[in-house]
């Protein structure tokens, strides 16, 4: 469902930039992307990339509920992250077989989304929990994988793998705004070359 360490999370990113800064992530390795769903034309640009990248995993977040998900279907993504846990997507998505990534806080969501069957789930926002969170619902959870969402940048990146982190979602910090609007391409991609160097380095 993952194919990368790192999900690439485009939020807002204009289609005529899209495609070149996926390009620039899967030339570095990283083939695992998210279009919010609350981005302007998020299942056009679902459609895009999936069309143009056919070997990445592309899928949608923000998902807040089954009518949301239910529009994105004719995109057909890969996956699908969500913010928080809402049963009805649980259930929608279980029956459907839908690869869904939950955004859990608490112990108790990770438990309810491990009962629908959904193991790998998305600790969100990542940033506002401890070093030893991950490990500590490691304990009760053995069967649960987490991916950090929410806070990650190139400063603390493996400060979430040392925690035990599997994988993390990073948005306008790994694909900054600033490159995208001056067509920075060089500079975008010294930027994820930077950040595969340290958790290379680290792992």
């Amino acid at each position: 469902m993952i194919n990368s360490k790192i999900t690439g999370i485009f939020r807002n990113v204009d289609e005529s930039k899209i495609l070149k800064a996926a390009e620039i992530l899967i030339s570095n390795n990283i083939d695992t992307f998210e279009v919010s769903y609350n981005s302007q034309d998020a299942v056009k640009q679902i459609k895009l990339l999936k069309k143009n990248y056919p070997d990445a995993k592309i899928g949608v977040g923000t998902i807040l509920n089954t009518e949301d998900l239910k529009k994105t279907e004719e995109a057909e993504p890969d996956f699908v992250f969500t913010p928080s846990v809402n049963k009805e997507v649980l259930e929608y998505s279980k029956k459907n077989n839908i690869n869904l990534i939950p955004g859990v806080f608490s112990p108790s969501e990770v438990a309810l989304c491990l009962n629908y069957g959904f193991s790998l789930q998305k600790l969100f926002p990542a940033e506002n929990l401890s070093e030893t969170y991950v490990k500590n619902l490691k304990g009760p959870f053995n069967n649960a994988d987490f991916l950090a969402v929410g806070g990650v940048t190139k400063d603390n990146i493996t400060d979430f793998f040392k925690m035990g982190y599997i994988g993390v979602g990073m948005g306008s910090s790994l694909i900054k705004n600033e490159f995208l609007k001056n067509d920075d391409w060089n500079a975008l991609d010294k930027h994820i070359k930077d950040i595969l160097n340290l958790i290379n380095d680290f792992l």
